[in-house]
């Protein structure tokens, strides 16, 4: 299993998948060959097709999550063992789509306001205000805030591109109110800011 997780790691690497999606992929195989207990190229469509009923009646898994994991080994089967992948022998299923939840200026000011120190306070508006997620909040640097236009520029957004956020015109660049934008400017100045920030960049356990 340590040659070919090799090979699919090299092959994943070589298509610039985003390092999370690398170590999804990863884990979806060799979650695959621990169920059967046997190295994932002794094992065929057949296999494939009880391990994905068993993510659903065992584990109880969701439909988005096991298609994250036929992907992997699709992936796997496809690029790795150079082997044939058929959509009808192995459906993905049906995606769940839910209506995000929105909370109130009420709600959303009261979770501003339950920060545990200034520095949590003025993170939570920056996300609020630019719809970063944490990682784009923790790699925020004093240079891309932009003093004179008043706005943030948000880089390298999931997939590992500078999108264009989601505002009427369609910018990579979104305003901040004036006193996030300084507050985040002098906090990102400070130890404290580095410290909080080093440590939210470290991958979740």
């Amino acid at each position: 299993m340590n040659q070919l997780r090799q090979l699919m790691l090299e092959e994943l690497q070589r298509r610039n998948f985003a390092a999370t999606t690398i170590r999804t992929y990863l884990h979806g195989v060799a979650h695959f060959s621990r169920y059967f207990r046997r190295p994932p190229d002794q094992l065929g469509p057949e296999d494939i097709r009880k391990y994905q009923a068993m993510l659903f009646t065992k584990l109880k898994y969701s439909p988005n999550t096991v298609i994250v994991r036929l992907s992997s080994l699709r992936f796997f089967y496809i690029h790795v063992l150079k082997r044939h992948w058929s959509i009808a022998e192995t459906p993905y299923p049906k995606k769940l789509r839910h209506l995000p939840g929105v909370l109130s200026q009420e709600e959303v000011a009261q979770l501003i306001e339950a920060a545990d120190s200034p520095f949590h306070r003025i993170l939570l508006m920056t996300m609020y205000a630019t719809g970063a997620r944490r990682a784009e909040a923790a790699h925020l640097k004093v240079s891309d805030i932009d003093s004179k236009r008043m706005v943030v520029h948000i880089r390298e957004r999931k997939g590992g591109k500078d999108r264009l956020w989601g505002t009427a015109h369609k910018r990579s660049f979104c305003p901040l109110p004036w006193s996030t934008r300084m507050t985040i400017r002098w906090l990102s100045t400070s130890s404290v800011f580095k410290q909080t920030t080093s440590e939210m960049r470290k991958p979740a356990a």
